[in-house]
């Protein structure tokens, strides 16, 4: 479904099925350099058991026009800024890595439209390393071999890897902007101090990007959120789909 989000062409999947704003809303963020491909299998799932899902591809990525955007809190304003387009007053956010940090900024600027909140492979703060941010700069497809490969636990297969590896590199240029606004990114504290909403943290206990240890400020920040940790690198979505899918379910519920 083409939206028009802050006059920019911006790009949702809806799970196959027509999209309802009459139903329980549930959106999707991806996180850096990826697209709303990254939910197929968990937003297709939840569209056929009669939710309105709506996977976004930010904007920059994909089928969505424009600039990536710089900051988490810009992201978070074009996500509520698409709510409106759709005429959806309150939903559930659903983002992964840099996704759940808009997700989160998200619920801080307008608590009143957010039902619940889940966080996928998240942490707070977000810091990148210099040398990665570095070459996503310098040198953006070096830059996409070391994310793929520390996305990934050991178990993870090669043709898992190289999905991942394929995905970013379809829309070049979004990286390090991407990178930036996850390692600048300060809010997350006090955002997480005022959220009350139902709160799940996914987390993949073989994550090397944002390891489940780099969540315990968000889980004290957040002291009624559930915690739910998969075998699984950062990747949490192709790693292990189902048991994503199932501790949504869990946290969310089936219509």
């Amino acid at each position: 479904m083409l939206l028009t989000v802050q006059g920019i062409p911006s790009y949702c999947y809806t799970g196959g099925l027509p999209f309802d704003p009459a139903r329980p809303t549930l959106i999707f963020i991806h996180g850096a350099q990826n697209d709303h491909s990254v939910w197929t299998q968990q937003a297709r799932s939840f569209a056929h058991l009669g939710y309105g899902v709506l996977a976004v591809d930010l904007p920059g990525h994909m089928r969505s026009q424009g600039a990536p955007k710089a900051s988490v809190p810009e992201m978070a304003g074009w996500l509520l800024t698409l709510m409106d387009a759709v005429d959806v007053r309150e939903a559930a956010l659903i983002g992964h890595s840099m996704g759940s940090l808009i997700a989160l900024e998200a619920a801080f600027q307008a608590p009143q439209r957010v039902t619940q909140l889940a966080m996928a492979g998240s942490a707070y703060p977000m810091k990148v390393a210099d040398t990665l941010l570095a070459s996503a700069r310098d040198n953006e497809l070096a830059a996409i071999d070391m994310v793929a490969g520390w996305s990934h636990s050991p178990l993870a297969s090669h043709t898992t890897r190289n999905a991942a590896r394929r995905l970013m590199q379809r829309m070049p240029g979004c990286l390090h902007t991407d990178l930036a606004a996850c390692n600048s990114y300060a809010n997350g504290e006090l955002a997480a101090a005022s959220v009350r909403c139902p709160t799940l943290l996914l987390l993949g206990a073989s994550d090397m990007m944002t390891p489940p240890k780099s969540s315990k400020l968000l889980a004290t920040a957040i002291p009624h959120a559930q915690t739910a940790t998969l075998d699984s690198g950062h990747a949490l979505m192709s790693e292990q789909p189902q048991g994503v899918l199932n501790a949504l379910l869990d946290f969310i519920g089936s219509r």
